[in-house]
């Protein structure tokens, strides 16, 4: 019997491609879904539920508050043996999830991040303050922790007993910064592997308003700092 893996997507107002991208989700190897509706005012949540999903609810706002309530989920119900993190937007290509998890499954790696940059890109899909803000980041951890990432994409997977031991916390956009310095401080085995990206169906809350691509980029190069600072009694 292979490993179990389950899903956790937050989604914010995604109606519209939320349903392709569970429709594209390979199961097996995935047995469970888990969708965070982080206080949407559309149908995100009924689509999700019709779509095979289990659904949950964040009413605080943030990408690592709709993480940390799905992972609430799973503890509480069974946890996996890997988790693997997706976008409710369909940017990510939903069907590449086994080459995703196939360095944990096969022992090399306890988390792996799928790079944007490695794989093929969909032209102006990464936009370009993403783009910049990537290599401003991944240099940054390159010079602090002495690891080259090429992205701090969100299509990623992580043996559940690793996450649980990176305690994470932050509830916003510092949430992949996090997961990703926080390995390297644990002495985790960490790899990436090349994924797709496509254009987002409708319009990003993050680099899609200058407001989220500010608030975003100054989250995620603090958050690579914090880290970098201390004992490791700071990642608890």
């Amino acid at each position: 019997m292979g490993a179990t893996v389950d899903v956790v997507i937050p989604a914010f107002n995604e109606e519209a491609s939320l349903p392709l991208v569970l429709a594209a989700i390979p199961q097996p190897p995935v047995r469970r879904v888990v969708v965070t509706d982080n206080n949407s005012s559309d149908a995100t949540a009924e689509v999700a539920e019709r779509g095979g999903a289990v659904v949950v609810f964040e009413p605080r706002a943030g990408y690592g508050a709709a993480c940390l309530r799905a992972l609430t989920h799973l503890r509480d119900n069974d946890p996996p043996e890997i988790v693997v993190f997706l976008d409710a937007d369909y940017s990510d290509r939903p069907e590449e999830l086994p080459a995703v998890i196939a360095p944990i499954v096969a022992d090399r790696a306890e988390v792996v991040i799928g790079s944007r940059v490695l794989g093929e890109r969909e032209p102006g899909a990464l936009l370009p303050q993403a783009r910049m803000g990537n290599i401003v980041a991944c240099g940054l951890i390159r010079l602090l922790y002495r690891h080259r990432y090429t992205d701090l994409g969100p299509f990623r997977a992580i043996r559940w007993d690793a996450l649980e031991r990176l305690r994470m916390r932050d509830r916003d956009f510092g949430w992949t910064a996090e997961l990703q310095v926080k390995a390297l401080r644990h002495r985790m085995r960490v790899t990436e592997v090349p994924v797709s990206y496509r254009k987002r169906v409708g319009v990003s809350k993050i680099t899609g308003t200058v407001k989220g691509t500010v608030l975003a980029g100054y989250k995620i190069l603090f958050t690579v700092l914090r880290y970098s600072l201390g004992s490791m009694e700071r990642d608890r």
